[in-house]
């Protein structure tokens, strides 16, 4: 199934029919009055998460979205039956945004959250409605209200717990593959990665969810290579893992292209809390090792952890690292949610 995290639709919900204007003629009734009843309610648009979709490909096949109308008012005080909703089901954590792509209208991060899109019209009232103690038989009846009209646009973010960043070739799919029941596609080329991966991993009992994107190269921001067009799926990360590959002769300058695409693309992207990887060890002699290793802490200025994601050697002191700041992301989140009796 392809990928695809961002979508144009067009939406209309329904206009509200015509109230109507009619009076009765039964036989033997000499004074019928008005009789005529109101316009249905127009067809509402709205947007539903839900289970089992993890892609928007379905509205590249499907852009517009307009809901029915309601019918126009009958006489006998019948009331116009109203038009039928409609609902965009997407996956969680899709972002609505407003035709400038810039301003959100809601942000879905839960199953079954439900938003009002586009309200559908009211129905006109009919002349019934009219008739008082100095109007006995009115002859007007209002037309029903019109539809909203409206483009936006569907960006969805993975949610995941965990980001991997990293230059093409640094062993991202290569450590998901390892810790995780995910199967990436792995080669010795770039841009093996081509759409976001998402797998599963636990470490000493507990369990979260760790996003692979195609690898960032310099100018990224500027759209070179991939762009930064997927890095939106980490942005619900609670600690991002950049990993380094050891066997390249240029490590620091590799990891200052890295933090300096994350600070062209989202300062608050580029605050996240991180832990910095040099991987491919197993490739490496003791004192190429140990002379990366602190070339690679002084870039940093902190502590960095060793790792082969193919020999899975250091694998879990990585992964500990990695559930101690999506703990602590989360025990944060619990003291800032409002009381609940």
């Amino acid at each position: 199934m392809k990928f695809l995290d961002l979508a144009k639709v067009y939406i209309r919900s329904g206009g509200g029919g015509a109230g109507c204007v009619s009076f009765r003629r039964e036989k033997f009734i000499e004074f019928g009055g008005p009789d005529g009843g109101d316009g249905g309610k127009g067809g509402s648009v709205w947007v539903e998460a839900v289970e089992g979709l993890n892609t928007l490909i379905d509205f590249r096949y499907q852009q517009h979205f307009f809901a029915k109308n309601g019918q126009h008012g009958m006489g006998s005080q019948c009331t116009g039956k109203d038009g039928d909703d409609i609902v965009l089901k997407v996956p969680v954590g899709t972002e609505i945004l407003d035709e400038d792509e810039e301003t959100v209208i809601a942000d879905l991060t839960e199953v079954g959250q439900r938003v009002l899109l586009a309200k559908g019209g009211n129905g006109g009232w009919g002349n019934l409605r009219f008739k008082s103690a100095t109007n006995r038989s009115p002859s007007r009846a209002n037309p029903g209200q019109e539809g909203v009209e409206r483009t936006i646009w569907l960006r969805l973010k993975l949610i995941a717990d965990a980001g991997l960043l990293g230059l093409p070739n640094a062993g991202k799919s290569t450590f998901l593959a390892a810790v995780s029941n995910a199967r990436p596609k792995i080669a010795d080329y770039p841009f093996t990665t081509l759409v976001p991966n998402l797998g599963v991993v636990g470490v000493d009992g507990r369990e979260f969810v760790i996003a692979d994107i195609p690898g960032l190269i310099e100018g990224a921001s500027e759209g070179r290579g991939l762009g930064d067009q997927f890095l939106g799926h980490v942005e619900r990360c609670s600690v991002l893992l950049h990993l380094v590959d050891g066997t390249s002769s240029t490590l620091t300058k590799d990891y200052r292209t890295i933090i300096a695409e994350l600070e062209a693309y989202s300062p608050e992207l580029a605050e996240k809390p991180r832990v910095t990887v040099l991987n491919k060890i197993d490739a490496l002699d003791p004192k190429t090792l140990s002379n990366r290793k602190r070339a690679l802490e002084k870039a940093v200025e902190g502590p960095i952890f060793l790792m082969s994601g193919v020999a899975k050697r250091g694998v879990n002191e990585v992964l500990r690292a990695l559930w101690a700041e999506i703990a602590a992301d989360r025990a944060t989140e619990e003291e800032d949610a409002p009381w609940q009796p």
